[in-house]
């Protein structure tokens, strides 16, 4: 697909968002570093699993898809000297696997396309050669690293990305001694933190949390598990919004008590005035008088494209701050959820750190850039439900990176759109 074409309407009916793409990383990758058979389900091949996939055969393992179960087999793991990992647009997949690759003493070569050559990995070439691992980059990628990563403490600040220290926390219980992580600014989205360290739990390795950071003890082994991986709060956010902006959207298969972050999403769209329930394990949002609200994004950046759009169309000014990260995404967010809202008639203006959003009574419809970006394509389809003409949407194949089957539950819901060439 090139392009969509959304029409205005409204989504009624019940659905089960895709399986976390967070937790799914988490568990695949654990599930590589046991000597043994895992297996984790439901998976769901979006762009970003398959390169994780991809990237745990590089190092050896092996990972074998039935249906919508995955079996993992971590004996081989490490078993390669000299390894190609093509990460694709996978942040995820490169800041994960870059430490637990140098864990192995593997000799490797990162590579990926998009705007991952970009995206920053200035953290572990900072971090991991005092640690005995030598990083070979012009900046950014490819990135090649050969050596053992050894025992140590590793300062890094905790407002750019989680996923380095995840990388790290999944790496560092490999190596003969005790390590530490020394946090030298706050943590920011601490919930994909939270997730890790349960994740790694469940494999049999530990992690002590400490006031400035965690202690790894060393010469842990990850033990096989059967994993069941929870529904996506990230995703079900886009649909929430659905609900909240005229319509009355179900979703199945949520954990509210998840360690997903954006769990949150259903406490924003209450404070946005939409009717939230749960009942028998479902979450319910319906349409009511949306009104504006104050949000730090500072844990949450991912919801900020579809709080945006939810905010365009709510009663008064809406700030959202706490998201300078979003610049370093697969697109600047905060510049193309502005575009997307300016374009179809909104207005939405953007500082350091993030928007303030004036609402309108509906927007005007017309033609959105996707930028290449999933996240920016799912938002625009839903602000397309409160415009009073069509929205057309560039480069809807991005949602292939996260969300391969978006636009097919859309449709399940009764929304109308026309792909076209």
């Amino acid at each position: 697909m090139s392009s969509v074409t959304v029409y205005p309407g409204r989504l009624e009916g019940t659905l089960t968002p895709p399986p976390s793409k967070s937790a799914a990383h988490r568990a695949i990758l654990g599930a590589a570093l046991c000597k043994g058979i895992s297996t984790i389900s439901p998976i769901a091949l979006s762009d970003d699993i398959t390169a994780t996939l991809e990237a745990i055969r590089a190092l050896g393992a092996t990972a074998t898809l039935e249906g919508t179960k995955l079996t993992v087999d971590g004996s081989g793991t490490f078993q390669k000297e000299n390894v190609q990992i093509n990460c694709m647009e996978s942040g995820s997949t490169l800041r994960f696997l870059i430490p637990v690759a140098a864990a192995g003493g593997v000799t490797a070569e990162f590579t990926g396309r998009g705007r991952l050559p970009q995206r920053p990995i200035g953290i572990y070439l900072d971090c991991l050669p005092p640690c005995g691992v030598q990083c070979i980059t012009q900046g950014g990628l490819p990135l090649h690293i050969r050596g053992k990563l050894q025992p140590g403490i590793f300062s890094l600040p905790g407002d750019v990305s989680s996923q380095f220290i995840t990388g790290l926390l999944y790496a560092l219980p490999l190596l003969e001694g005790e390590s530490r992580i020394v946090l030298t600014t706050p943590l920011q989205s601490a919930g994909y933190v939270d997730m890790t360290i349960h994740m790694l739990a469940r494999f049999g390795v530990t992690v002590e949390r400490l006031p400035d950071g965690y202690r790894i003890p060393g010469r842990q082994q990850y033990r096989p598990s059967d994993i069941q991986v929870e529904a996506d709060w990230s995703q079900a956010a886009f649909f929430l919004a659905a609900g909240a902006l005229g319509g009355d959207v179900t979703l199945e298969g949520l954990l509210p008590l998840s360690t997903q972050g954006d769990r949150e999403a259903a406490h924003l769209f209450t404070r946005y005035g939409a009717l939230i329930s749960w009942s028998g394990g479902r979450l319910r949002c319906r349409s009511k008088f949306l009104c504006h609200q104050e949000i730090d994004a500072s844990h949450i950046p991912d919801l900020v494209p579809i709080l945006a759009v939810t905010a365009a169309l709510s009663k008064g000014e809406t700030r959202i701050g706490g998201a300078a990260r979003l610049r370093i995404k697969e697109s600047d967010r905060l510049t193309t959820t502005q575009n997307l809202i300016n374009r179809l008639g909104g207005h939405c203006r953007q500082f350091r750190d993030g928007l303030v959003i004036q609402g309108v009574p509906t927007l005007s419809g017309g033609q959105v850039d996707g930028a290449g970006d999933h996240r920016i394509v799912m938002a625009a389809a839903i602000a397309a439900l409160g415009a009073s003409s069509p929205v057309t949407v560039l480069g809807a194949e991005a949602v292939n990176k996260s969300y391969p089957a978006f636009f097919e539950d859309f449709k399940r819901l009764g929304g109308r759109l026309q792909f076209n060439p």
